[in-house]
């Protein structure tokens, strides 16, 4: 049977109840299902309709000699980075003083105005830790302490470099809270970031989700999030007196690092926006779930991913795909770096530089050697067979 005609599986990576897991997704067939079945390691998400199991070398090694013979295997682009795995928060068994230390610890974080998301997550962190201690006292908590809880649980749990790091910045926080500790702050290291590239949207696609997008609001507001290039917090927190028809602009206010920056609408947006208001008469925020509360990030995830599948776009496409797609399209369209800069509401240029990687007018000004060499020796007159390198020349 040609590779062709066998029935295909694309293979995906996700956070799946908070573990970093392989994903399978194919269409029904007994047979691929009697063999799945007989790994023992996958098991069926009714959530995400697909089978899955945990990510390792050895899972992923194993559906490729399971399946390759009898289907056509399809590495979806998740396949080469780690979904972020967020410890969840939950009943610990701490001393009396590690839970008076750990109240005080997320006060402290209050007190220095952290967002809520940031003190939630820091203190998870120092909390499993403070657990994972016991009762060593806290004064002589050090370094090693720190390393060995990476080493028993961090890296068991199989959490993503991002977690790690935050972690690490968590640590730094508490050792500034409780200075008496004996851990050395300047011998924290973090490891270093995953440096990976967006995945982006061509223009044609965006405009066919659009099209796929039949609710007029799950339509509005996939629009205004690539037309503007706004992160899913700023859509959900745009309040309707925010947006400016008459000067065609929204301003975006409290954003990421307490700032606030405006963006120029698309014209074409305008009609699409005063159907949207009048049909569904929000009265706070521009998007609104039931009883006018804010609208979820899962909900427009789900619905965009909706869109996705109807448009035929096997890519993984989140919300911020289309803040990277706007940013890369601005770039090719030839706006300059620093005006890409304050849209997006970067601190830093070289947080912006990363499209120059992905825009294709980039790519499109590299002369490919391959062509030169060709281009140079059919130039010379020279009409051997190996030269006409699209044609079969065996003999």
């Amino acid at each position: 049977m040609k590779n062709s005609d066998l029935p295909k599986i694309t293979l995906k990576r996700d956070s799946i109840n908070n573990v970093d897991s392989i994903e399978l997704y194919f269409k029904y067939s007994n047979h691929l299902l009697s063999i799945i079945r007989g790994l023992d390691k996958f098991k069926w998400s009714a959530s995400k309709k697909c089978w899955y199991g945990t990510f390792t070398q050895d899972n992923l090694k194993l559906i490729r000699e399971s399946l390759a013979s009898v289907a056509e295997l399809i590495d979806n682009e998740s396949l080469y980075r780690a979904p972020k795995v967020t410890p969840k928060k939950r009943n610990r068994t701490l001393t009396k003083e590690n839970a008076i230390t750990l109240s005080s610890f997320r006060k402290y974080l209050e007190g220095k105005r952290y967002s809520k998301s940031t003190i939630e997550s820091y203190s998870v962190f120092i909390g499993d830790f403070l657990e994972y201690v016991k009762d060593k006292p806290l004064k002589s908590i050090s370094n090693r302490d720190v390393e060995l809880f990476i080493e028993d649980v961090f890296i068991p749990k199989k959490y993503s470099i991002s977690t790690h790091r935050q972690f690490v910045s968590a640590i730094k926080l508490f050792k500034l809270f409780y200075p008496e500790c004996s851990i050395e702050e300047l011998n924290l290291t973090r490891p270093k970031k995953s440096r990976h590239l967006p995945i982006v949207l061509s223009q044609q696609e965006i405009l066919e989700i659009l099209r796929c997008t039949k609710n007029l609001k799950h339509r509005a507001i996939l629009a205004l999030l690539y037309s503007c290039g706004l992160r899913v917090g700023e859509l959900i927190n745009l309040e309707l007196k925010h947006i400016d028809i008459q000067r065609n602009q929204i301003a975006v206010r409290n954003s990421k690092g307490r700032k606030d920056r405006y963006v120029k609408m698309a014209d074409s947006i305008t009609p699409l926006l005063l159907n949207y208001v009048q049909t569904y008469k929000p009265q706070l925020y521009f998007a609104e779930g039931k009883t006018n509360k804010k609208y979820t990030a899962s909900s427009i995830r789900a619905f965009l991913k909706r869109s996705c599948q109807l448009a035929k776009i096997s890519k993984t496409v989140t919300p911020h795909t289309l803040r990277h797609s706007y940013a890369t399209h601005l770039l090719e369209g030839g706006t300059d770096i620093r005006v890409i800069q304050t849209l997006l509401g970067h601190n830093k240029p070289e947080t912006t530089m990363i499209y120059t990687h992905v825009s294709t007018s980039f790519l499109e000004r590299v002369n490919n050697p391959l062509d030169q060499a060709v281009k140079k020796f059919m130039t010379n007159g020279n009409n051997e067979e190996y030269l006409k390198i699209g044609i079969n020349i065996e003999k």
